[in-house]
């Protein structure tokens, strides 16, 4: 029988209504995790196409994201050398991890610990910030963000903080003390990161350093804290769906690992490495670079590791009311644009609408010819 076949088989199943029962008792993924269970609920159980998915492939060459040192940044007869590994690395696979990106690595461990301790709280305690009322803006902790417009849940828990733009910034006391220092110091030391690569993807498409900054990429920025308990079952769900971003993400993940990039139709690990970085575009940016970068499905797998996984991210993206189209620098009659003007607003409708799917909103604003 397959993995799903006892769902469609039980006719007094409610899929909505199980979310609606698990929403209200907020107490997440980590709470069931944490119950004793030896099988996951239905809710959790994903499709047989993508269970079939998650079998690692045996006679393939093992493949790994590019990996690249920042430490030449600042080096003027190696800049143009590191512009291009990254330039490589964004035009055909997406992501790439960084080391020497000037993060000290005692922050690296003090954010991982400072997110495992805010999500090991009593559940009275982080309940007290579970919203899904206004879940665009301020300080939550939620589990599966998209429960409501998903047609399954996925085995994570999340802290989110909004600190831009100012009117959906968090409330300086809604941000939880015992992780409130930690994730302050992430946000800006990830920041610093960011403005090194904006610099040097801005210069792997031959226009100005400053071009992405100046397009507005730090006017909305949300900082997660993201948990995967332990499963009992990690054959029958993921961790974080596949899905794309929509600017630019600066991650930081522990040693557990689960992470994958979609590359040539086979998903690839990727592996954690110490003090490393990893980077990724979005949609956004294929648009702007007018195909020149691509953005690249990925996602997380559930593990039946005791220890969690623990990752914290920044996301880099334009205000809501902005717009963008492919770089008029970029376009000449022999590379005209692919795609038509669009907005932030646009992007996040599509997106949502057809359950987190970039190549529904790529392919609606391209231009046909």
């Amino acid at each position: 029988m397959a993995a799903t076949d006892h769902i469609a088989a039980t006719p007094t199943f409610d899929l909505a209504k199980e979310f609606k029962e698990f929403d209200e008792t907020k107490m997440g993924v980590k709470g069931i995790a944490e119950s004793g269970i030896t099988s996951i609920p239905k809710m959790f159980i994903h499709p047989p196409e993508v269970l079939s998915t998650l079998k690692k492939p045996t006679s393939h060459t093992k493949k790994a994201i590019p990996l690249i040192d920042l430490s030449s940044f600042n080096v003027p007869t190696k800049r143009h050398q590191l512009v291009e590994q990254i330039r490589e690395a964004i035009s055909s696979w997406g992501f790439f991890q960084v080391i020497n990106h000037g993060i000290p690595l005692s922050v690296l461990n003090e954010t991982l610990d400072a997110i495992k301790a805010f999500h090991d709280q009593p559940h009275e305690v982080k309940s007290k910030l579970y919203n899904r009322d206004n879940d665009e803006q301020g300080v939550m902790y939620q589990s599966n963000y998209d429960l409501y417009r998903a047609k399954v849940a996925t085995w994570h828990d999340s802290l989110t903080i909004w600190t831009a733009p100012e009117e959906k910034r968090g409330k300086e006391e809604d941000i939880p003390e015992i992780c409130k220092k930690e994730m302050e110091a992430w946000e800006s030391h990830s920041s610093k990161v960011a403005e090194i690569l904006f610099e040097l993807l801005s210069e792997g498409l031959g226009v100005e350093a400053e071009r992405f900054k100046k397009l507005g990429f730090f006017d909305a920025r949300l900082l997660v804290g993201h948990y995967y308990p332990y499963c009992p079952q990690p054959d029958l769900t993921v961790g974080l769906k596949p899905h794309t971003d929509a600017g630019f993400t600066v991650l930081l993940q522990n040693q557990v690992g689960g992470l994958q990039v979609k590359h040539c139709d086979e998903w690839v690990d990727v592996e954690p490495i110490p003090g490393a970085l990893t980077i990724n575009i979005g949609d956004i940016i294929q648009v702007i670079s007018n195909d020149n970068y691509v953005s690249v499905e990925h996602r997380v797998l559930a593990k039946a590791s005791k220890e969690p996984r623990i990752s914290a991210v920044t996301f880099f993206n334009m205000h809501t009311n902005a717009s963008f189209e492919p770089l008029p620098e970029l376009l000449s009659s022999d590379k005209p644009a692919i795609y038509r003007k669009s907005t932030v607003a646009e992007y996040i409708e599509s997106y949502y609408s057809k359950g987190l799917n970039c190549k529904y909103f790529l392919d609606k604003i391209k231009i046909v010819n």
